[in-house]
């Protein structure tokens, strides 16, 4: 299967926490950095997640907001999916711009404004915090 969505991060589920109709799956992305999916108790069945499942954490590059600064500056934020890494390249449009930004072995790209590139003053080079909501995390296996 192809998919359009750019950012699709291997990993496996180090835990899986189930409530009423929704769970909370950790992965352990390749490079060692934590994720959090939080994904309905249905799909963690379908998907057979169990610690130790290898997946891959897919994420619309539109759900990717980015922070500049440290993560550890970026407290009370209920945003669980915190991953700080670096600025690779932009590319600017007359609206929008496409971020690429480093951690790890792993790219990932965020889809902001570009208003919102200037006003962070990004640029390769630039440290940065995707920040990324449990809830916009979608799991594959295979």
């Amino acid at each position: 299967m192809t998919l359009s969505i750019r950012n699709q991060l291997p990993g496996t589920v180090t835990s899986v926490t189930s409530g009423e109709v929704m769970a909370t799956v950790g992965i352990r992305l390749t490079g060692g950095r934590n994720l959090t999916a939080a994904i309905t108790r249905e799909a963690v069945t379908a998907l057979g997640l169990a610690p130790g499942s290898p997946v891959r954490a897919l994420v619309k590059s539109t759900e990717v907001a980015l922070a500049t600064g440290a993560a550890e500056a970026l407290s009370g934020l209920s945003i669980r999916n915190q991953l700080p890494g670096t600025v690779t390249t932009i590319a600017t449009g007359a609206a929008m711009a496409s971020v690429k930004i480093a951690f790890d072995d792993i790219e990932l790209t965020a889809a902001i404004t570009k208003d919102a590139a200037t006003d962070l003053g990004l640029a390769p080079g630039t440290p940065v915090v995707a920040l990324i909501k449990s809830t916009e995390v979608s799991l594959s296996t295979a």
